[in-house]
């Protein structure tokens, strides 16, 4: 099955949630007006798009509708589906890996699937040719690195890692000096998941990016949040949260066939200007890929 195919049929619930809606308000409706536009507002709110995202997609609705002289209801949802995809597409959901080796930093609270999320990135590079290495920084939770290393194991990649508790700096250190000896292609490290105490985080991220930044002065860097996206709302107010802590480039957004509420797509992409990079739509490995904003907005309105 292709993926976008995959994407088409994880994003059923958000699709139904979103169309479901909105073809409600145009069946309940045969004029185009003031009225059609504040019910799709509503519509777009209780899709799990946000507030102001909602508002701004139905003023601009607004003023197309108006500038083109548009009467016909489905020609009003064909210039909502434009919107939408225009919204996504401002953002670049390339994933900078020009460099040898690149580093992609992972970060995202605990329970989000970030782990799960670096096994499948790497066997994503990997079966692309890709040499990847992966480096446990987070070192908190023993879980973590267990998890890790299986997934390691998994995706036939080397992995850099300490004991439970030693610093995660020292760690993105020895994965660095590895990297460059081994001519890896991507380094992949995991970093410890904790919001609450946002000024640890800012100190611990600031410390590897320091070390990062002095071993390998030259490569190409992501920093990729992980959000779940059956949160909805919630995951917004996590992307705000660690925007505010360290300078994030994208976002990987997992559990997205299990929800309606994939709305939240367009809302990160408006509200916090962050692209999203990575989609997981389902379980197995090759479930997480390169996020595609036409192939999403496509699979959003396609019947």
């Amino acid at each position: 099955m292709s993926f976008f195919n995959k994407l088409k049929e994880g994003l059923t619930k958000t699709r139904e949630s979103i169309a479901q809606q909105v073809n409600n308000v145009f069946s309940a409706f045969v004029k185009v007006d003031e009225e059609l536009f504040e019910n799709l507002e509503e519509a777009l709110i209780m899709a799990d798009i946000g507030v102001e995202t909602s508002e701004y997609i139905i003023e601009t609705l607004r003023e197309n509708v108006k500038r083109k002289h548009i009467t016909d209801g489905n020609a009003v949802k064909a210039e909502l589906r434009d919107i939408i995809s225009e919204i996504l597409s401002e953002q670049d959901s390339s994933v900078n890996i020009s460099t040898q080796p690149s580093v992609i930093l992972v970060i995202g609270v605990n329970g989000v699937g970030k782990t799960t999320s670096i096994g499948k990135i790497a066997s994503y590079y990997k079966s692309m040719g890709k040499k990847v290495l992966l480096a446990a920084a987070d070192t908190f939770r023993a879980a973590a690195i267990d998890q890790l290393d299986i997934w390691a194991q998994r995706s036939g990649c080397d992995i850099i890692k300490h004991q439970e508790n030693s610093d995660p700096a020292a760690v993105v250190f020895d994965a660095c000096a590895a990297a460059k000896a081994r001519g890896t292609d991507i380094l992949i490290c995991d970093t410890a998941g904790r919001l609450h105490n946002k000024k640890n985080l800012m100190a611990e991220l600031a410390k590897i990016n320091r070390v990062i930044g002095r071993e390998l002065p030259d490569s190409a860097r992501e920093t990729l949040l992980v959000l779940d996206a059956t949160t909805g709302q919630n995951a917004v107010s996590q992307a705000k949260l660690f925007s505010e802590a360290a300078d994030i480039t994208g976002i990987v957004l997992t559990k997205l066939d299990g929800t309606a509420k994939g709305g939240i797509v367009i809302s990160i992409a408006k509200e916090q200007s962050l692209p999203v990079k990575f989609i997981g739509v389902g379980e197995g490995v090759d479930d997480l890929q390169q996020f595609n904003p036409d192939d999403f907005a496509k699979a959003l309105f396609d019947d």
